[in-house]
């Protein structure tokens, strides 16, 4: 049993050694639009994506491929109204409060630039379709965008194409 759990070990090491990276960086972060209602938010949402993007990288990048991403705006899902308890909450409307993101992108493999862009991703329907027990999960909109995105640009065969 501890042969074979040291061998399951072993080899989900080596499948994560493997996977493609990412490093994120973010750009004059105090100035984007709407990262957060407060100081802290805005350091836990960013830290966040970032932990996200790395994540997607991980798991869809081939071996040998790292992304560097620089995210140059974010504007969250939804408005930041004030409350009752003198604290702020996000309202989602689904109008014009889409999630909203600037990044700005190089894939490298082998140590060379195999492709680039400056790109602002969007989801101006984010709140159509059915709701679920995600929608409540911290940065939902935002995340699936980036899921969206990453797909789009980096999915099987995309960049081998290319």
């Amino acid at each position: 049993m501890r042969t074979a759990l040291s061998a399951l070990c072993l080899a989900l090491a080596a499948t994560a050694a493997g996977a493609g990276t990412a490093h994120v960086s973010f750009v004059n972060a105090p100035s984007f639009e709407d990262a957060g209602a407060t100081s802290w938010e805005e350091q836990a949402n960013l830290q966040a994506l970032a932990t996200h993007l790395q994540g997607l990288a991980q798991r869809m990048l081939p071996a040998g491929q790292h992304l560097k991403v620089e995210v140059l705006d974010v504007d969250l899902a939804g408005t930041v109204r004030p409350s009752v308890r003198g604290s702020s909450v996000r309202v989602l409307r689904g109008g014009a409060d889409w999630p909203r993101i600037h990044l700005r992108y190089t894939l490298e493999a082998a140590g060379k630039a195999v492709a680039s862009g400056d790109e602002r991703i969007a989801d101006m329907n984010y709140a159509r379709g059915l709701s679920g027990s995600r929608d409540s999960q911290s940065l939902y909109y935002e995340k699936r965008i980036l899921d969206a995105w990453f797909k789009t640009r980096f999915g099987e065969g995309t960049v081998a194409a290319r």
